[in-house]
């Protein structure tokens, strides 16, 4: 057995987050000594490296406690767990898109900044008119480069 803070350290996750996981049902309630300490069993231990490892796939709280069930389940079918992966899989695909997106964005606004002492910037202004009429970040992009090659040439942006 061992105490909060041992099985933090042989776990990587820190004690705040396994006592969260516990007041969340993520985990089971550990058990105390009489001085009410927590305690943990090497399969606790092995509960918290699957979380651990699972939440640095990106899985959300929810999604682990499925993957939780099915792993505790000795009759799941493997389909369940692939479904699930490769569902997770899609949505970091989908997220890596409009993060890619929006890197593209930044640096076409970037590249018409003057970049220097003036105080006219067209990355503000772009950020000052609001969304751009429900555009994604890639037609925002677009959509600016007229108005920023203006402002390059001392025009009105």
């Amino acid at each position: 057995m061992m105490t909060i803070g041992e099985a933090a350290r042989a776990s990587g996750i820190s004690a705040k987050m396994i006592r969260y996981y516990e007041s969340t049902g993520l985990i089971a309630p550990a058990d105390r000594t009489g001085a009410n300490y927590r305690l943990y069993d090497a399969n606790d231990l092995h509960t918290l490296r699957f979380i651990r490892r699972a939440r640095s796939l990106g899985f959300s709280l929810e999604e682990t406690a499925e993957l939780l069930g099915l792993w505790r389940d000795k009759a799941r079918a493997s389909a369940d767990v692939k479904a699930l992966a490769l569902k997770h899989a899609a949505d970091l695909e989908a997220r890596v898109a409009e993060l890619t997106a929006m890197s593209r964005t930044i640096r076409h606004l970037a590249e018409t900044c003057h970049g220097d002492g003036r105080p006219d910037c067209p990355i503000l202004d772009e950020f000052s008119t609001g969304p751009n009429n429900g555009l994604g970040p890639a037609d925002g992009a677009r959509d600016m480069s007229a108005r920023s090659r203006r402002a390059n040439r001392g025009g009105a942006a």
